[in-house]
């Protein structure tokens, strides 16, 4: 069940985008990210350290991404909520194993395609981070504010996004043109 995020709970909101020179006809993120190898994950940042697919127990796609998010340990478990060529949106109550202990932050990565022109095409690259309740009895008692939470979560989710999005971009670019991954 998704958290609907409020400007009370928002932790973060990161949008990068990138330039794919291939033809958006050819350009498939659903299919690019659920079959994302490991090792083509591990790719597209040096924070990125393991990923995988799998599904609910009713079907539904999901992209299981451990990686480092500023000093945070994440283990994502993404749902595709949606997944098309041009868009998916995967939803993820995410683990975070911190210096000051493990809590629950819910991540919307949003994934999608616009065409540019015949040849190229923009990927944007959008993650939103939502407080969860267990996050927020976490920072309160650590007598953390939810502004200090907000300042630190925005900074790691910017600075990682910058890095990640032109290697996912590269590597959705390079799956489109020749059907391979391999940045």
């Amino acid at each position: 069940m998704e958290i609907q995020q409020t400007p009370e709970n928002t932790l973060s909101v990161s949008t990068v985008k990138a330039i794919i020179n291939a033809p958006i006809e050819k350009v498939n993120i659903a299919d690019w990210l659920l079959n994302l190898p490991d090792e083509e994950y591990q790719r597209c940042s040096t924070k990125h350290i393991g990923a995988g697919i799998t599904s609910t127990y009713d079907g539904q796609p999901m992209s299981i991404n451990v990686e480092y998010i500023g000093e945070a340990l994440m283990v994502q478990h993404y749902v595709a909520v949606v997944h098309r060529p041009d868009y998916c949106c995967m939803l993820s109550v995410s683990d975070a194993i911190t210096p000051n202990g493990p809590t629950k932050v819910q991540v919307k990565w949003e994934l999608r395609v616009t065409q540019i022109d015949d040849h190229t095409c923009e990927y944007s690259n959008e993650i939103h981070g939502t407080a969860t309740p267990e996050f927020l009895e976490f920072i309160k008692g650590r007598s953390v504010s939810i502004e200090q939470a907000r300042a630190a979560r925005q900074k790691a989710s910017d600075e990682h996004n910058q890095e990640e999005t032109p290697l996912f971009a590269k590597s959705i670019e390079l799956k489109a043109l020749t059907g391979h991954y391999g940045i």
